[in-house]
C-alpha cells in the first residue's frame, strides 16, 4: 500500500528515523522479493512507531490481527517489557512461514505466537483483555474486529488500526470498491463510537489510534 505523503517526505521521514535491525532489514528484502504484495509490509517508520507505542504502554498482552511476513510483531517485541507477549493471527500459511522463521532467528522467538487461521475465531479462542492491539488484516472485516476488540481491552488499552487513509482513496467519491467501502465504513464507525476516543495519523497509509473511555 503506497504512503500519502509526497515521496520527497516520506524519504525524508524514513531518513530522520533509526534504521531496522539488520534481521529487520533481511526480512524486509525477502518479503519484497518473495511475497505477493509486498506494499503490506510495515516498514521502518510505522515498525518504529509500533514499537515506541509499546514501548511507552508496556502491555503484557498485545494481539496482532494480520501477521504478514512477521516486521510488525518484530518491531512491538522489541518494545516489549520482560513479561511481554504477542499473539498475532495471520490466515495465510506462506505469509506465516516466512513470520515463523525469522521469529526464530530473533531474540524474542519466546514472545510471540503466530495462530494461523481465520482471526475472528482466534479472538473467540484467546481468553482475557488484550493492553495493545494492532488492526491490520482484512479490510473488510475490520468493523468486526473493532467490535470484538473494545469490549476486551484492558484498562489504559489502546487499538491502532492501519491502512484508515487508504492511499487517500477515501476521499475519492468514484471508487466504490469493496476495499474502499470497508475502510470508509470503519472510519465512520470509529467516529460515531461514544464508546471510545480516537485520532486519525496520517502516517504512511494512515494510523487511527483508539482508546475506550472508561480507560
Amino acid at each position: 500500500m503506497d504512503g500519502i505523503l509526497s515521496e520527497g517526505i516520506d524519504r525524508y521521514v524514513e531518513e530522520h528515523t533509526t534504521p531496522p535491525e539488520s534481521l529487520l532489514a533481511e526480512l524486509a528484502e525477502e518479503t519484497r522479493a518473495t511475497l505477493r504484495s509486498p506494499g503490506m509490509l510495515t516498514g521502518t517508520v510505522e515498525g518504529r512507531l509500533l514499537e515506541l507505542l509499546v514501548f511507552a504502554r508496556a502491555p503484557r498482552r498485545v494481539l496482532e490481527l494480520g501477521t504478514y511476513s512477521g516486521y510488525s510483531a518484530l518491531s512491538m517485541a522489541a518494545g516489549l517489557p520482560p513479561d511481554g507477549h504477542i499473539d498475532t493471527c495471520e490466515v495465510d500459511e506462506r505469509h506465516a512461514e516466512v513470520a515463523r522463521r525469522y521469529i526464530a532467528r530473533s531474540p524474542f522467538a519466546d514472545r510471540i505466537t503466530i495462530h494461523v487461521g481465520p482471526a475472528l475465531e482466534t479472538i473467540e479462542r484467546l481468553d482475557g483483555e488484550f493492553e495493545f492491539v494492532f488492526i491490520d488484516a482484512d479490510k473488510e472485516n475490520y468493523v468486526a474486529y473493532y467490535d470484538a476488540l473494545v469490549p476486551r481491552l484492558a484498562p489504559r488499552g489502546l487499538i491502532a488500526a492501519d491502512n484508515t487513509l487508504w492511499s487517500g482513496r477515501v476521499l475519492d467519491g468514484s471508487d466504490d470498491s469493496e476495499g474502499t467501502a470497508a475502510i470508509r465504513r470503519f472510519n465512520e464507525h470509529v467516529r460515531e463510537d461514544p464508546r471510545v476516543t480516537s485520532v486519525m495519523l496520517s502516517i504512511r497509509d494512515g494510523v487511527t489510534l483508539i482508546r475506550r473511555n472508561d480507560s
